[in-house]
């Protein structure tokens, strides 16, 4: 049950991204609500496989997958659309990909990126990357962003001009209540901006420990091939 909330999750934010293409206050406020439920989604998964005893670690690396599509596809159609800098889904996806390279290498001796089986050994580096005050962090900050900045870039034109030609008597009263929506969503402009920043130097504070602790794994590697040429030789004398 756990696994399929994760990949409903990924079905969910792909078809709240393409409705941002539609530019009408319909499919954004669709989007917006897609995204909450994804978003919701996210802490459901973990939920359900804790509550269930579904914990694996199939389900370890599908989450974090699920978490790299989503906000992947996030970042990049918000840089596509102009909303932010084409550097944030830069940065933002090759941590992700050297991470994740890392991740799979340790993943084959035994170790997860969170849990008790977590290949975070140092305190700083467990602090930064595994722990729940940690992730819970990110998680609200990149939430945070996604749906704040699609309130941000709300198409209010296209809502003022379809309330102009309509009633007059529920023109005036839907326009004010409008009015108070747009200036609610510029207001929190800012605050989403920072957000996506924040998100930025989360996802490096968090993906530097992973990089650095890594060496371990290589340092390993090397051990191992140069004791099986030594295994071989012995073998065939």
């Amino acid at each position: 049950m756990a696994n399929l909330i994760t990949i409903a999750r990924m079905i969910i934010a792909f078809i709240a991204i393409c409705l941002l293409f539609y530019q009408t206050p319909a499919s954004y406020l669709t989007a917006f609500f897609l995204t909450v439920i994804a978003i919701w989604f996210d802490g459901l998964d973990g939920f359900v496989a804790r509550l269930l005893n579904e914990s694996s670690k199939f389900g370890a690396v599908l989450d974090i997958l699920g978490d790299r599509v989503v906000e992947n596809i996030y970042w990049i159609v918000f840089a596509v659309l102009g909303w932010i800098p084409v550097w944030v889904p830069l940065i933002v996806v090759t941590r992700g990909i050297l991470t994740d390279g890392v991740r799979s290498i340790a993943l084959e001796q035994g170790y997860t990126a969170f849990g008790s089986t977590t290949m975070m050994k140092t305190k700083i580096g467990h602090f930064l990357v595994a722990s729940n005050f940690s992730r819970g962090s990110y998680a609200v900050t990149k939430a945070l962003a996604f749906a704040l900045m699609i309130l941000c870039n709300f198409p209010f034109a296209s809502m003022n001009l379809f309330l102009q030609g309509s009633d007059p008597e529920l023109s005036a009263n839907a326009i004010s209540a409008w009015t108070n929506f747009h200036n609610i969503c510029i207001g929190i402009c800012p605050f989403a901006h920072f957000c996506v920043y924040a998100a930025v130097i989360f996802c490096v504070l968090r993906g530097l420990p992973v990089l650095i602790e890594s060496r371990r794994f290589f340092v390993e590697d090397k051990k191992e091939e140069t004791e099986n040429p030594k295994d071989e030789n012995n073998n065939e004398a």
